[in-house]
């Protein structure tokens, strides 16, 4: 994002709201981004407002671009005292009621809202009250086709399914957890053969650990964080993505592109990109025993798999390849510039 942006000529600062925002701070310092850390602790958040409000008023920028709530909330409130026209990312196609509230109350503070998928798009329409003429679509997500692929499943060799993102209780990692359990009672001649690999940190760490310590399951891993997620999914045979909901789900089409069979939740925009039998497989949130029967369908045919994940692939390298990031992108991005010159 910051690459395209610097390429058609704009400058670019990061600010993060707290430390666990700044993941990505050595790529971007690497690259010659200025990162600033705006306070240390979420009870300092009123403190980052005001270090915000400083800083457009000293540096003077011709936009601010916002990322989630809290940071759109004050980005809105901070660029509308400051004259500066905020542009808001909107990544989700669900929101916690009182966040829809709030966001919905203050959308007038942003000028434009770039949601990360089609179905995002739809949802801050009808959910947060936002005019379509007011909306861009920019995908998160650029498929390098020079990236690590997956391997068929060979013969003798145990089929991996895994999933990626962070320990949240949104991406319903427990499921993961319950299909596996489910697959030990009903096939255990076929979850002798089955591992599981859950990559990603976060809060949810501690009670998947005892679930999986519960179940008495021995072919269920937690791998703590991904600093290399290519290499990650290369090694897998299918993908599990069993959220609650989801905007345009990075993971779950990065591991298309990986080319593996992908079997998800009916959310977000996977219910467009996911073809049932012929990239993967799409269940109802919560459906155990779909996913279950999913997995095992893929795990009894590890070459009918193998070509779900190669169409898989191809669709996902067509949508969200370099040509269509770009030209997406460009098209956000001088709407976002034509409000600097329309002031």
């Amino acid at each position: 994002l910051v690459s395209l942006l610097r390429e058609q000529g704009h400058e670019v600062r990061v600010l993060a709201l707290l430390p666990k925002d700044l993941r990505a701070r050595a790529k971007l310092e690497q690259a010659g981004v200025d990162v600033t850390l705006l306070c240390n602790r979420p009870r300092e958040i009123l403190l980052a407002a005001w270090r915000l409000l400083r800083i457009l008023r000293r540096d003077r920028p011709d936009l601010l671009w916002t990322s989630l709530t809290r940071a759109t909330m004050y980005g809105g409130i901070v660029g509308g005292l400051c004259r500066v026209p905020v542009v808001s990312w909107q990544h989700n196609a669900w929101l916690k009621p009182h966040r829809q509230r709030l966001l919905r109350l203050t959308r007038r503070l942003t000028a434009l809202w770039v949601a990360d998928s089609r179905t995002v798009a739809e949802f801050a329409a009808d959910a947060l009250d936002i005019a379509p003429d007011r909306i861009a679509i920019w995908p998160l997500f650029r498929a390098c086709p020079y990236a690590a692929q997956a391997s068929a499943c060979k013969p003798g060799e145990r089929f991996r399914i895994g999933s990626l993102g962070r320990l949240h209780a949104d991406k319903n990692f427990h499921h993961v957890i319950e299909v596996a359990a489910l697959l030990q009672r009903v096939r255990p001649d076929l979850a002798a053969w089955l591992e599981f690999v859950i990559g990603g940190d976060g809060g949810e760490r501690a009670a998947l650990q005892a679930q999986i310590a519960a179940a008495g399951l021995s072919n269920v891993r937690l791998v703590g964080f991904v600093d290399e997620p290519e290499r990650f999914l290369a090694s897998l045979h299918a993908y599990l993505q069993p959220s609650h909901h989801e905007g345009l789900c990075i993971a779950a089409h990065e591991a298309m592109r990986a080319s593996l069979p992908v079997v998800a939740s009916r959310v977000g925009e996977m219910q467009r990109t996911v073809l049932p039998g012929v990239t993967g497989m799409l269940c109802a949130v919560g459906d155990i025993p779909g996913m279950a029967a999913a997995i095992a369908t893929l795990a009894d045919d590890p070459a009918a798999a193998a070509a779900m994940g190669a169409a898989g692939r191809s669709r996902v390298m067509e949508f969200f390849g370099e040509r269509a990031f770009r030209q997406a992108g460009i098209a956000a991005i001088d709407r976002a510039a034509a409000l600097v010159e329309s002031r």
